[in-house]
Order: C-alpha cells, then structure tokens, then sequence
C-alpha cells in the first residue's frame, strides 16, 4: 500500500517504515491530522481557527467556593466555567503502575516518612478565596466546565518533568533489561534542580544522553517561564498553553513507527521541519511537502474512512456490521452478523465477527475520540473459551490508545463494559450540534402523527371562535400536505362542516415536519404556531 502511495505521490526517494504514516491537511481554517496503518485510518484530529484547546494548560486560579458533599471545589481559571477539582486531584499523586520508581542518585532513603495528605486535609490547604496552581485534565464538555489537577506535568520529547514531585520514574514498557540499566544510569546523572522530579518515557529507547539534556534544558526553561507569569501575574491567568496541533502531532508521532510525514502545504511543512530539527535530523528528513490542488485527503482516498467515523453504521470486512451510538450516559455498541452467514459452523462464523468486531470496536473509539463508558453488545457465543478470545483481541488492540483503558470481561448476558479516558468532546461533538428539529431525539414524527397535531389545534381554534372565524389557511409540510390528501382527506371534509368558513391547506417545502401554522385568512394573523 505504502509503496503505491509513494508511487502515485511522486515520494519514491523516501525510506518509511512499512505501514505507517502520517497524513497532514493544512488549510486557512481548518488543519487535519490522520495517522494511517496498512492503510488504515486509525487516528484523526483536527484544528480550527480560533479553537481554544486547554488540556494541559497550567493555570493560577483562586478557589472560588468549596463542596464538601462533593468533596470538590470549583476554581475561577479566568474561563466562563469555574473548573472542578476534585479533592483526590489535589493530593499529591504517586507515580501511575507503568512506572518504575528510580533511585535518585545522591538520594538518601528518608527515615522519617512525612505525613500523608489526605482528602480530609485539602479545604484547610487550599481555603476559599486561596490562589492555586493547576493544570487542565479533562477540557470542558457540554455543559460541565474543565476538570483540573495540581499535580503538574510538562511533557517533552523523551522526558515528562513533574515540578512539584521529586520522583523518578521510567516507563515499564522498556522492556529490555539492559536497556532499562543504561536508561537508569543516563536518569541519574541528569541534573535536576532539587525538588523537581522526570518521568522517561518509552519513546527514550535507544536515545543517546545528549537528547535527554537538551530535552531537560527545554522543559525547565518552560517552566521557569510558568514561574515568572505566577509571580508576577494575579489570578486568574494562563501560565502555560500546550502547542497547537501540527507540534503536538510532531511531539507525539513521529517516533521510529512513522515511517513518513506528508503535508500538502508548504508553510506547514517547514515549520514542522523545524520543530523536528530540534529533535534530530532523521526526524526532519521523514517530513515531505506534496503539492496538490486538491485535499490530500481526497488525494490518498483517505475521506472515505473519515465519513464513516459519524456514521452510526460501520461495516465490518466479514460482512458483519456495528451500530454506534452516543447518548449523554454511555456510548453503546451494537454487533449484528448481518450478511456473515454463509459459514457452516455456526460456531466459528459468530467467533470470527466477534473478533474482528472487538478490533474495530477499539479502532472506532480512538478515531472517533469517544470515551467514558463504553457498552459493547457481542453475538451471544455458547463457549467460554470464545468469549475469552473476543476479550482478548479487544485488549490487544486497545494497546495502540493513548487514552487509559479498562475492560472486563463479557458478561453472561454477551456485554462487555469498558472505560475510555476522554479528554475532549469527540469527534461528533466538536464538529456538529444538536439537530435544532428533533432536538437531539435523532427522530421525527411520522405524517400521521402530525395529521393528528394538526386536526387537534383546527379543533381548538374552531371552538374558541365559537363561529366568529373565517377561511382559514393550514400551512404545513409536503409529506403532511400529502397525507391530508390521501389518506386523511375525509377526516378534514368533515371538520370543514363544523366550521362557517373554508379551510385552505397551503404546503411549504422549507418547513419542518414537525412545525405548522393556522392563520386567518382575511387578517393574515396567525392564530397557532407549532
């Protein structure tokens, strides 16, 4: 697939990595990200001029008032919601499972173990009306305001520097152990001011010293710019703002997995030239420009796969299908064999649609960006060892998500339940509204049950004119218009008998179904609007 792309994209003199790359739609008001695999489309972001994004901001904000029933306090950051925080975010946190702590080199083990904060002590520590230090967790969604923590973080290329937490720690999926010892070694000379702690992260493997310096002397000089804004600076302001999109996705995806980046515009190329530069120089030859007139995405049939992530029905290679739905509580997931039917062991066709269903269950979420709790309903399958292999191909596929992830195992009623971290409004939300018609219901009332809204207001409206009333003019939908004529047609024949006047219907094909108007003919006044 790569090969035809290079092919096809005039790139030959690249050396990618098979499968893999990364895809980079700059315009004037939007910018788009896709990370591609054997010519799946696995990730899509995007960014729009004027988006504020604040996952990741760190902010000095004043506790505006405190919950103990909800054992949170909601903090002015200088937004139009107060943001959350709960009292287990503000207790300082111990490094996450994935890491290893590392001895500090010079460190002495403390005899003393200092006394444990606890949720209990957090109002005395951050009372009304104090200033705090915060960073942004979860972005505000629908109407909840942002979620924040004080445990703070600024991430870099290979190393995550915690500022107020003295730490170490290196993530566990370096797995090699000689590799571990050199990056332990590599840690401990690193000179970090005293109090501060860093995190190494799994993309460090096979580093040399020298990228982890110049990636420390970045950071801290990041954070000492946070520290002259909090000094200087009252509450509430923004002290730190993550990059936009097009560093952000220099930052995190290229690594030795992208085999390529391609963006069709220049400016935006070079820029992420630079970035990359300051990473290394292998990293800035994998960036190529690619003139086109049209979008890349059309170019590289790329707009296909991202339709489907707000479609409600996505099939699956088997001839399977999924039905996904996002509702206020939960996303819920619905596998049907559709047309996988032809296999005559029953038992192995519903095993292989539930298999590849779980893998594209897992690709959906990371694409579409949904999270929270997520309810997949599998084909009901009569082996045990079946189910366990569905769980398994959902967890396996579930490591390419940076999102934290939980799943359990499928219940004796075919559910798996699982939870997604969500950041940010998905996908959907971000890029659409509720439906100003349905208002959200995401259906609309049938011709006959508008034919019987309407008969019901004619007959209010003829019984409050006691007689008094002329012609009257029905204006409604063409499919309404249309059963009113057919099928409903005797109905108004005899309401028009209870009435002195004429009853003139008129159709507008711009109205909603749902919505219509009686008006008085001679007057022109609108006696019901619905």
């Amino acid at each position: 697939m790569i090969k035809r792309i290079k092919k096809a994209l005039g790139i030959e003199n690249t050396t990618p990595m098979q499968g893999t790359s990364l895809v980079i739609n700059s315009e004037k008001l939007e910018r788009r990200v896709a990370l591609i695999e054997e010519g799946s489309l696995e990730e899509y972001n995007l960014e729009r001029e004027g988006d504020l994004n604040i996952v990741g901001g760190i902010f000095k904000g004043t506790v505006k008032n405190i919950e103990p029933g909800l054992k949170a306090m909601f903090v002015d950051i200088g937004l139009e919601k107060n943001a959350f925080l709960h009292f287990w975010d503000a207790i300082p946190a111990a490094l996450d499972n994935g890491l290893e702590e590392i001895q500090r080199e010079g460190q002495k083990k403390k005899k003393k173990k200092q006394k444990r904060i606890t949720s209990k002590d957090i109002p005395s520590i951050y009372p009304q009306g104090s200033e705090i230090m915060i960073q942004v967790s979860k972005g505000p969604i629908g109407n909840k305001g942002p979620r924040v923590t004080t445990n703070i973080s600024m991430a870099g290329r290979y190393l995550v520097l915690m500022p107020y937490s003295d730490q170490f720690g290196i993530s566990r999926k370096v797995d090699d152990p000689k590799e571990r010892q050199r990056l332990r070694r590599i840690m401990q000379k690193l000179q970090v001011p005293e109090g501060m702690g860093i995190i190494m992260r799994t993309v460090a493997t096979g580093q040399r010293a020298r990228h982890f310096v110049r990636d420390l002397a970045i950071l801290l000089e990041q954070w000492y710019a946070v520290e002259d804004k909090r000094i200087n600076q009252k509450a509430p302001v923004c002290c730190f703002r993550e990059p936009g999109l097009i560093e952000r996705s220099v930052r995190s995806f290229l690594t030795d997995n992208v085999g390529q980046v391609i963006c069709d515009n220049e400016n935006t190329t070079n820029e992420m030239r630079e970035i990359a530069g300051r990473i290394s120089r292998r990293a800035k030859r994998r960036i190529h420009h690619l003139p086109s007139r049209q979008s890349i995405f059309e170019k590289l049939n790329l707009q296909k796969q991202i339709d489907e992530a707000f479609s409600r029905q996505v099939w699956l290679k088997c001839g399977g299908y999924l039905v996904i739905d996002e509702t206020e509580a939960m996303i819920t997931v619905d596998v049907n064999t559709g047309r996988n039917k032809g296999s005559k062991d029953v038992d192995k066709m519903l095993l292989e649609t539930n298999v590849e269903a779980a893998q594209e269950v897992a690709r959906q979420l990371r694409l579409r960006n949904i999270g929270g709790l997520v309810v997949v309903d599998f084909i009901d399958m009569r082996h045990r060892r079946d189910q366990q292999a569905v769980y398994r191909a959902m967890k396996e596929r579930l490591k390419r998500d940076k999102a934290k992830t939980q799943v359990l195992q499928i219940s004796s009623i075919g559910l798996m339940e699982m939870t997604r971290q969500r950041l940010n409004e998905s996908l959907r939300d971000s890029l659409m509204e509720p439906c100003p018609y349905c208002q959200g219901r995401g259906r609309v009332k049938t011709p006959m049950t508008m034919s019987v809204e309407v008969q019901r207001a004619l007959n209010t409206v003829i019984q409050r004119g006691e007689g008094g009333l002329g012609d009257l003019v029905i204006v409604v939908n063409t499919e309404v218009l249309n059963r009113f004529k057919n099928e409903d047609s005797n109905l108004f024949v005899e309401l028009e008998r209870t009435h002195s006047g004429r009853l003139t219907f008129r159709t507008d094909p711009t109205l909603n179904r749902e919505r219509f108007a009686i008006i008085e003919a001679t007057t022109d006044k609108t006696l019901h609007q619905a």
